[in-house]
This record gives C-alpha cells, structure tokens and sequence, in this order.
C-alpha cells in the first residue's frame, strides 16, 4: 500500500505578508486543489494525509467536496517545522502502508508519471528524490557580497517533490533527525544522516513551486498547457 502526505502547515514568508500561498487561485482554483488532484488521479497513490494548519480543517475539507475527490484522505494538524509536520502526517498513515510519497502543496504540476516513477525507486531502494541537474553557473559567497569560488554544477542537482520512502526508512531518518534536534531542509537529507542512498529521479516535465508573486502567470500558463 502507498501513502501520500501534501505538506500543507507552513506559511511562505515569501509571497508577502498574510498571504497563504496554497489557497491562491490558478485557473480557477486553489493551488493546493492542482497538487491534491494529481495524487488523487494517481495510479500508484492509494490514501492521501494532508497536513495543515491548526483550524484550516474545514477549508481543506470544503476544498475536497467540491473537487470531489475519490480517494481516502485524512487531515492531520502540522509542527512547529516541515519535518514536525512529515512526523506528524507519518503517524497517520494507515498501518499497511509500506511505501510513502511526500508532497509540497505548493507543487501543483508534479506528473503522474514523476509520482510513479519515485515511488518504484523508493520501493527498489529505499529512498527516491524528483530532481533536475543544475544548468546555471553556481557560486559560492560567504558574505552575500563577493564571490568566494564556482561549484562544478555537472555535480549539482536541484531536488523537488515528491520525495518518496519505504516508511520504515524515513520513520528511522526522521527519528534520528529529533534524537539530535536537528533541522533539515528536505526529507531525503535525514536519510543521508543514517547513510541510506537516495536515488535521483529526473524530472523531465516542468515541476516548480509557488513561491514568489512572479511565480504565476508562469505556472498558470503550465497548467493551462496540461488542461488542454
């Protein structure tokens, strides 16, 4: 059985002040409708866990009647950081569940060929990552100011969601992630901690996030692009 929990608590500071990003409109709903649709329709995905902010319950419920979404899902309250809200959304995961796929809400173009193909990695492997290699120049600047050195970006990959898992390995990764109160980034870097190998799964379509205002007409046009 295969799990997927949307990560759907947090607040980007990015976007401006009192503007949760997820419940912006694209197309004509949501963006978090966008990304929990493509779970919704996958294949491989057979119960859903969103993970939200304390009280927004009934928004996100509203938002799935209205969607009609078919598959089990159940809405559970988020941490104080991301990897609190995964801990979280792990604990409600039913029992059977073997292997899991973690999601940012603010991803709304994430393929259904990019979910299943993380998913049979992280069944094979153990872990799994959606990710693109890094085609800028990157520079490294100690001070934000200056240029210290350029990093070799044919080693560079720029990582995404979903980030798949046989439950048992992120459940240890993240427990050993809390036993040393350590803060990660992403989720793959807690397996990295216990020494798991991670496979790159190249994401061959467009799959970025909302983050910045500027980052809508563009994924707009994305997903207007897909509907037709």
């Amino acid at each position: 059985m295969t799990s997927a929990i949307i990560v759907a608590a947090g607040k980007g500071t990015r976007m401006g002040p009192n503007v949760d990003k997820i419940f912006l409109e694209l197309c004509g709903e949501p963006v978090i409708a966008h990304t929990w649709r493509r779970f919704d329709q996958s294949p491989v995905i057979d119960e859903i866990v969103v993970v939200v902010r304390e009280g927004t319950q009934s928004a996100f419920a509203e938002i799935a009647d209205r969607c009609h979404f078919s598959k089990p899902c159940r809405f559970v309250a988020g941490g104080k950081e991301r990897q609190d809200s995964v801990w979280n959304g792990l604990q409600a995961i039913s029992q059977q569940s073997d292997v899991v796929a973690i999601q940012d809400a603010a991803r709304p173009c994430t393929s259904l060929e990019l979910i299943a193909a993380t998913v049979q990695s992280a069944r094979e492997i153990g872990a799994a990552v959606a990710a693109q290699p890094v085609t800028d120049t990157i520079k490294e600047s100690k001070d934000g100011n200056l240029v210290e050195r350029t990093l070799d970006r044919a080693r560079l990959w720029a990582v995404q969601t979903p980030q798949a898992f046989r439950v048992d390995v992120i459940r240890r990764a993240l427990g050993e992630v809390r036993a040393r109160s350590l803060i990660v980034t992403d989720d793959t870097a807690a397996c990295e901690l216990i020494g798991c190998p991670v496979k790159l799964v190249v994401s061959s379509t467009p799959n970025p996030k909302v983050t910045r205002p500027g980052d809508l007409p563009y994924i707009e046009s994305l997903l207007a692009d897909q509907r037709r």
